[in-house]
């Protein structure tokens, strides 16, 4: 074969054809784009029952808008005739709930920001940094997630109360500040990130900590978000240590200061629930205290 016959160009594809293959691909690509958005076998599932498991909340936010004579009616209205906010006046006129609600925001806000960073930095620690009992402390730390935390009770009131912590918000802080659920989380998480991406960011002249903080982190969004969720609902809904730590009402959350509280209209103890979170509702937090406090550590 000749160099001339090499070079010699190829013949140009029918102008027709080539526009009837783009409108091809484009037509697939509008096809496959609004199919994304259509609900799966599964959603069609999860749907009713997540239904079902808001209607008793979105109920009860109807319910605090009713009036005594609409609850007790039968059968009860399913829409309030009315919007009446007396039962929310009532709960504000009668108690410092303002100062309750700030309270428990603080508390888990500030547990939630220190356990994303603690926790994710023990986490990479075991799972990256090889140190000699390093497999030991990891056991020792999982152990003490099958410690329940009333067990550990009496010793952490009396170092509180030592060092002033006793009713303040950093008595019910600090026990917060970190967990071996949360440390785990994030080592399960680390151990099965690539450790080619660590690599390449060592090899371009990063630190340990400029991998950690820019290549590592900014991909453990998913771990960071469980995390964040589980520590958020678990310090909203503490009752159990703040019942024993927290004596002034300025310095009650949310759930000390609902703790034993009735009122005789029922539209007030129907507007105080929404401001709980679930699992309160679901029933005695106390009961179930035992079981997720072993869990935090």
């Amino acid at each position: 074969m000749t160099g001339a016959q090499t070079l010699q160009a190829e013949p140009e594809a029918d102008p027709a054809l080539h526009r009837a293959r783009i409108e091809e691909a484009n037509r697939r690509m509008h096809r496959s784009g609004w199919r994304r958005h259509l609900p799966r076998r599964g959603h069609l599932v999860l749907l009713p029952l997540s239904i079902i498991v808001v209607l008793p909340f979105f109920w009860m936010i109807l319910t605090s808008f009713m009036t005594d004579t609409e609850i007790n009616s039968i059968p009860p209205p399913i829409w309030p005739h009315h919007l009446y906010t007396g039962g929310y006046s009532t709960v504000l006129a009668s108690s410092d709930f303002p100062y309750w609600f700030l309270n428990s925001l603080i508390v888990a806000g500030t547990a939630v920001i220190a356990q994303l960073v603690l926790c994710s930095l023990a986490g990479y620690a075991f799972a990256r940094i090889q140190f000699r009992g390093s497999t030991v402390m990891l056991i020792l730390l999982l152990a003490t997630a099958l410690i329940p935390f009333q067990l550990t009770v009496i010793p952490t009131f009396v170092i509180f109360k030592d060092i002033g912590l006793i009713n303040t918000l950093g008595a019910l802080i600090v026990p917060q500040l970190t967990s071996a659920l949360g440390i785990y989380l994030m080592y399960a998480f680390f151990q099965s990130f690539p450790r080619e991406l660590e690599e390449a960011g060592r090899i371009d002249g990063c630190s340990r900590l400029q991998v950690f903080w820019k290549i590592v982190l900014p991909l453990a969004r998913p771990a960071l978000a469980a995390l964040g969720i589980i520590t958020f609902i678990y310090a909203w809904n503490d009752l159990f240590w703040p019942l024993i730590a927290i004596t002034s009402s300025h310095t009650f959350t949310v759930q000390v200061g609902l703790h034993g509280r009735h009122y005789l209209d029922h539209g007030a103890g129907a507007a105080r629930v929404p401001h709980r979170p679930a699992p309160v509702r679901a029933g005695d937090h106390r009961g179930r205290q035992g079981m997720t406090g072993s869990g935090q550590g």
